[in-house]
């Protein structure tokens, strides 16, 4: 499965986190029931326990220290709706308060709908809405811009000490990175694409490699020693040999 998130609601009324930036994703947050989440239902042949109280939807009890939390999965992408804490043989301890709030919410449903619930509960609305759908994409888009900074930076440094061209595939292209260098002087870069591939994901591959100017790269026709194959672009530009050293001494 992929890693368990809260909703938007449960991350601001239940845990009391603020939003962080797409660049931080929720997968990802520093928070006791949160990382249990994730350990929980990380193994897709785990078992997990259902809790029974809530018959609308499948939801399954994730528990850590004095945290408890309600899990609900879409495929495989694990939800934590709602957390809160164990209050033993009180009403506010979180899985009767849980059940209480779900049975008035099947009220509320029915009352304002022609067609009733069968259930007993309605846990609808703690589910993840389109809030939680953009904010996950967005989130994808951050992760791919991170995950091609890196691979851009691997691929540069793995160059460098052979002097060949090393690549990596993406989901819909193929991403190489040529260096030349000589020492004590300018030292050529060329980064090849293969495949589809938008502009503005170009411009992130460009902007990321170690030591160049990401204003200062031209359209190639040839690579060295060879010329493109069809579907393949190409650019190339000069790295700052300083750059290129430390680059080389990095782990």
């Amino acid at each position: 499965m992929r890693p368990a998130r809260p909703t938007l609601r449960a991350l601001r009324e239940d845990l009391k986190l603020p939003l962080p930036s797409a660049r931080e994703p929720l997968d990802e947050l520093d928070h006791p029931i949160l990382a249990k989440a994730r350990e929980h239902f990380a193994d897709d042949e785990a078992g997990h326990e259902r809790i029974r109280s809530v018959d609308d939807e499948v939801v399954f009890k994730v528990k850590v220290q004095r945290w408890r939390g309600a899990v609900w999965t879409d495929d495989d992408l694990p939800w934590l709706i709602a957390a809160g804490q164990r209050e033993e043989g009180s009403p506010d301890d979180f899985y009767s308060a849980l059940e209480t709030n779900a049975r008035a919410a099947r009220a509320r449903y029915n009352a304002g709908n022609r067609q009733p619930l069968g259930t007993r509960t309605y846990v609808g609305h703690l589910l993840p809405d389109q809030n939680d759908r953009d904010r996950y994409r967005l989130e994808a888009a951050a992760r791919l811009v991170r995950h091609l900074a890196t691979a851009v930076r691997d691929l540069t440094r793995g160059s460098l000490h052979d002097g060949h061209e090393h690549a990596a595939d993406f989901p819909t292209f193929r991403l190489g990175v040529l260096v030349r260098a000589d020492d004590g002087h300018e030292t050529y870069v060329a980064v090849r694409i293969t495949g589809s591939v938008p502009d503005d994901l170009i411009a992130v591959v460009l902007r990321h490699v170690p030591g160049c100017d990401p204003t200062v790269w031209y359209p190639e026709y040839a690579l060295p020693g060879r010329p493109l194959f069809p579907a393949e672009q190409a650019w190339s530009t000069l790295m700052d040999p300083k750059a290129a050293a430390e680059l080389l001494n990095e782990e």
